[in-house]
């Protein structure tokens, strides 16, 4: 199986459950037509981890304490109006790939590298009941390495863009995504790699808070 060549960041250690953050993609919610409205116009945002972020793989299981995307380089912005609004469905834009890091395995002796193919993912938000956000990882767009007692490859989304889908909730100061789901991935190893698995489960919820003016919550509307 060829490995696209990484474009950007190599992220290092039990960054698997990276692979499920930026890439769960598989038991997406269906987008609801219908106007949305994402506001304040314009805003930049961060999103960071609450709890932690659990990625699975047959019976292997990676957790990370942190994980955070910010604004920079003209991502993670609300479009400014009037494109912060669609009458029609969903507002979208690019945002910066989550880092990933106090990660742990629970397989013994066994540390793990990503390689992020490309550092820039698109993010979608439709209002609805319940409203969803949906953040798309491009084929092959991330490489999970493991060293040590397994010695294995992961390929998250290896044929094609997959969209990973959670539900939002307006909150304040913070607005909440959260993460029930499964994305296609392929194993290749040896001895304790789960090479069976065609899909990688991923749970996790996100912090999402306006990097302009925490007081003004990022919000999404009809």
């Amino acid at each position: 199986m060829s490995v696209p060549r990484p474009r950007s960041r190599t992220y290092s250690l039990l960054a698997l459950t990276g692979a499920a953050l930026l890439l769960p993609g598989g038991t997406a919610l269906a987008a609801q037509a219908g106007p949305t409205t994402v506001e304040p116009a314009g805003a930049a945002f961060s999103a960071s981890l609450s709890g932690s972020a659990t990625f699975t793989a047959g019976s292997v299981v990676i957790t990370c304490d942190v994980s955070a995307t910010d604004p920079g380089g003209g991502n993670n912005l609300v479009p400014a109006a009037p494109g912060n609004h669609n009458p029609d469905g969903a507002v979208s834009g690019p945002i910066n790939a989550p880092t990933f890091e106090d990660c742990s395995t629970n397989v013994l002796f066994v540390d793990a590298t990503v390689t992020v193919a490309d550092p820039v993912w698109e993010m979608s938000m439709q209002n609805g009941s319940p409203s969803v956000g949906t953040m798309t990882v491009p084929a092959g767009g991330i490489v999970v390495t493991t060293s040590g007692l397994a010695s294995c490859t992961a390929t998250v989304s290896p044929d094609a863009p997959v969209g990973v889908s959670g539900t939002w909730t307006n909150g304040s100061p913070a607005s909440t995504l959260a993460f029930d789901t499964s994305a296609p991935v392929v194993v290749e190893g040896g001895f304790g790699c789960p090479v069976e698995a065609t899909e990688s489960g991923f749970t996790a919820t996100y912090l999402v808070t306006n990097a302009d003016d925490p007081s003004s919550p990022i919000t999404v509307t009809g």
